[in-house]
């Protein structure tokens, strides 16, 4: 059986944290960004952790992250 290629859009997105856990970057930062307060614009800027309920789905499209 042929293996599984990597989701490589989802790949370049994330980062793998030293504990193991992943990392991604925050959401609704940067869409219609004009009308957003710029304390909310700072506070989107940094990355947040990937939920627990997410991380088996994740792991299954991007294989090095295994």
């Amino acid at each position: 059986m042929l293996k599984m290629k990597t989701h490589s859009g989802l790949a370049k997105r994330l980062k793998r944290t030293a504990s193991g856990k992943l990392k991604r970057p925050q959401a609704f930062a940067y869409h219609k960004a004009v009308k957003k307060a710029a304390k909310r614009k700072r506070r989107l800027r940094g990355t947040t952790l990937v939920s627990n309920s997410d991380v088996r789905r994740i792991k299954h499209l991007v294989s090095y992250l295994k």
